[in-house]
């Protein structure tokens, strides 16, 4: 088999899902980002992962085999890494919403580190989802600061429109995101 266009198997996606009529329907978000950052590893373009959940050991057997554990709540954001010489950070956050992103998706933590990110020279944003609709939107941190002095509850879908990035699905990269980053700085 011919694993086009890069001869690697771990960019082809396996899936035992029905196909659907609708252009990556029920992909989710972190799986677009993987996918994207995969691509833009292989490629040498950047060097972005995501952040392991912590997960607090309770029990390891004679082994060291973990036998009891926890997620423990995520302290900073999804992704972080290195573009052109640039840290980025950021958050990929979904809303099954057709009209507006609950503010209470993210929480205070990754606020404040998104803006020391930016605070101190790094590029910092969040990608949304609007699963429903199958948008998808870059908005940096400064936006988001500036947005929540309103201290209104969620974001309207408008207000990525007008000052966010939207991000179109392709086939590679899936959701290129450093597009948006290319055109900004």
């Amino acid at each position: 088999m011919i694993n086009y266009p890069f001869n690697i198997t771990n960019f082809k996606e396996k899936t035992n899902k029905k196909p659907d009529s609708h252009k990556n329907r029920g992909l989710s978000l972190e799986k677009l980002i993987n996918d994207t950052n995969k691509f833009y590893i292989f490629n040498e373009k950047a060097l972005i992962y995501k952040k392991p959940t912590p997960i607090h050991v309770v029990k390891t057997n004679k082994e060291n085999i973990i036998t009891e554990a926890y997620f423990e709540k995520p302290s900073t954001t999804d992704y972080n890494g290195l573009y052109k010489g640039k840290y980025l950070d950021f958050e990929a956050k979904e809303t099954k919403s057709k009209t507006s992103f609950p503010l209470n998706n993210l929480n205070s933590m990754q606020i404040k580190h998104l803006n020391k990110v930016d605070e101190m020279g790094g590029i910092a944003f969040i990608i949304v989802s609007f699963t429903s609709l199958n948008r998808y939107f870059l908005y940096f941190i400064k936006d988001l600061k500036n947005y929540l002095k309103s201290n209104k509850k969620s974001i309207p879908l408008n207000e990525f429109i007008e000052h966010g990035h939207e991000l179109e699905i392709s086939i590679y990269p899936k959701l290129d995101y450093l597009k948006v980053i290319d055109q900004l700085f």
